[in-house]
């Protein structure tokens, strides 16, 4: 795995870099958010970027929304202070998959490199014909990509993951705890709120009006259910 590391603080990028090495990833690193999209640009085999927020010049949040109209593959995890909720919200809505509060420990990353990186890491043992079929939408599983017909949707990664858990249950509430769990895994620290803003992103993307979704209903004070309708389907 190859990540990008956007840290403006030698010590903590030194620290990152040296832990990462150590646990066997291959690390390029940026100092400004300059620096970063440059180094995107350089090194297309980027697997993974963890980015600062707060940053002289190009914010983090800046870049993040840069690579992900670059990349929809790419991991991104966002690193924020304590206290910054304004900038996980807006970070997730710009494209990225996760987030870490400093202090954050060397374990506590590598865990999250980890669980992004194999939700993101191709599954060649699907065979191509795996296919998640809901009118007028295609999941295809294999290249994880969501198709309208011949049109493609772009997703994130996460935006992924939810979306095959919720067509892997048509007609089915998801409690959003169970969401969470399954696509961010067990050590994710975050609340709900990353839950609602891939929903919303998700919507935005697929339904026709994403204030009155046909498709990801909301179950109120529950989860969220995607409505597969088989009578309209057959017709």
């Amino acid at each position: 795995m190859k990540v990008l590391i956007l840290e403006d603080e030698k010590p903590i990028r030194d620290f990152v870099r040296i832990n990462l090495k150590r646990a066997g990833f291959d690390v390029v690193e940026a100092a400004t958010g300059e620096d970063a999209l440059m180094t995107i640009h350089t090194h297309s085999d980027i697997d993974m970027a963890v980015l600062d927020v707060m940053l002289p010049g190009i914010s983090g949040l800046e870049v993040c929304s840069s690579l992900r109209r670059l990349n929809s593959r790419i991991g991104i995890i966002m690193l924020t202070a304590r206290g910054q909720e304004n900038d996980k919200i807006h970070g997730l809505d710009l494209g990225a998959d996760d987030y870490i509060v400093k202090p954050f420990s060397p374990g506590e990353l590598v865990a999250r490199l980890n669980s992004l990186y194999r939700r993101l890491r191709p599954a060649e043992e699907i065979p191509e014909e795996h296919v998640l079929v809901s009118h007028p939408f295609q999941l295809l599983l294999d290249q994880r990509k969501l198709m309208r017909g011949e049109q493609t949707i772009l997703l994130t990664p996460k935006e992924f993951d939810i979306l095959r858990l919720l067509m892997e249950n048509p007609n089915k509430a998801v409690h959003r705890d169970d969401i969470l769990n399954e696509v961010w895994g067990n050590f994710f620290t975050g609340d709900m709120k990353t839950v609602d803003v891939n929903i919303r992103r998700i919507r935005q993307k697929i339904e026709k009006d994403d204030a009155h979704p046909e498709y990801i209903e909301t179950v109120w004070g529950y989860g969220y259910l995607w409505r597969k309708d088989t009578h309209h389907e057959r017709n």
